[in-house]
């Protein structure tokens, strides 16, 4: 996690115009733009991703290019907004002649891009947006992370070795997480696990404490937070006073810095997160080895989960521009690729159920003092 001076820093870097420079007519460049939140509520994740991105594409520069031809890499800051991102999407398009587009956080800002008249209109496919819900959105978006459901198997699978057979569910009430809920439900009924109890983020405060106190009073092994970061910290905060020492499991997009400002930091001693990417600080493979010596040549940033999925999707693009055929772009090279592409050391191939280029899920805890221990 970073600090607030250098999130200020970072911020006054995006705005000076670092990523978000206007396009300027150049030759034999590739223009790849992207609309994400960089000042929002899921800010420092979308600064990370950025940071990771915007390394490996500098690393691909320095070393003359793909084919000769350098990454103009335009980044917009949507703020979270749908509607902004939309915006920032039709002009990345219209104005900048963008080649190539990534996705967003959320999935509000990528329904919001897929229903622009534009992006519709330009036959593209949106690549690797961050989004944690179950819902399906075919071949209009190519996802490089695994699925919410893929995670959540993982959180099962993992605590389910340790024994733990007791769950309790905190859900923030939302189309969209009621139906990752109905999920959690069916999963814990094929397992033979007890629901022990749910509290209700989105109702009212006291209805909260009040199932928060009836849930700890039940012992669950594990509570599995359903919900966004602001949603799983206010549960944090009411929860933790009757269960200081109970695990409480969230997925990948949790913002971690937002969720210690809400919960506190002591809130978030025993709880664990999902991860999409393996340690990014272990050195066990060529593109972990990559992305810490890129990360340290190009940025003046911490190495995290997000600057790790970032930098991994960046090359994961670029061997797409490198094996396209004429007249097909690389996001739909990728789409149909039908072997494995070895990013070095660590693999990934599109599935065409799914429409999602990596499976990889891993488990990290939240430790004391803070940081995750893989």
């Amino acid at each position: 996690m970073i600090s607030f001076l250098r999130q200020c820093i970072i911020c006054v870097c995006l705005f000076s115009g670092i990523f978000c420079a206007p396009a300027q007519a150049q030759g034999n460049v590739i223009i790849i733009g992207q609309a994400i939140d960089l000042s929002g509520p899921n800010g420092s994740i979308g600064r990370d991703y950025v940071a990771g991105i915007t390394t490996y594409f500098d690393s691909i520069n320095v070393a003359g290019g793909v084919g000769g031809r350098r990454i103009k890499y335009l980044v917009r800051d949507d703020q979270g907004l749908p509607a902004q991102s939309a915006q920032a999407v039709t002009e990345l398009i219209e104005k900048d002649k963008a080649e190539y587009l990534l996705g967003g956080i959320g999935a509000a800002v990528t329904d919001a891009v897929l229903a622009a008249p534009k992006f519709a209109q330009s036959g593209q496919t949106l690549f690797a947006p961050l989004v944690a819900s179950v819902k399906n959105y075919n071949s209009r978006v190519l996802f490089w992370r695994p699925s919410p459901e893929q995670e959540m198997q993982y959180i099962f699978s993992y605590f389910d070795k340790l024994g733990i057979k007791s769950v309790g569910i905190a859900v923030q009430d939302s189309a969209l997480n009621q139906d990752m809920y109905q999920y959690v439900v069916a999963e814990l009924r094929k397992r033979n696990m007890l629901m022990s109890g749910v509290v209700h983020i989105s109702g009212t405060a006291a209805d909260m404490a009040r199932e928060s106190a009836v849930l700890a009073k039940t012992n669950p092994g594990i509570v599995i937070a359903i919900s966004d970061t602001l949603g799983t910290g206010i549960f944090l905060k009411e929860f933790r006073k009757y269960a200081p020492r109970t695990f409480v499991a969230g997925m990948s997009l949790i913002n971690l810095d937002r969720l210690a400002e809400v919960a506190g930091p002591t809130a978030l001693e025993w709880t664990v997160f999902s991860q999409v990417v393996p340690n990014p600080l272990s050195k066990k493979s060529p593109i972990q080895m990559d992305h810490s010596n890129m990360m340290k040549k190009f940025r003046d940033e911490d190495l995290s989960s997000l600057t790790f999925e970032g930098f991994m999707v960046a090359k994961t693009l670029v061997k797409g521009i490198q094996m396209a055929k004429p007249g097909r772009d690389a996001v739909q090279s990728l789409a149909v690729q039908k072997s494995i592409i070895d990013l070095g050391g660590i693999t990934v191939m599109p599935s065409d159920g799914t429409h999602r280029m990596s499976s990889f899920v891993d488990m990290a805890l939240f430790r004391k003092g803070g940081g995750l221990l893989f």
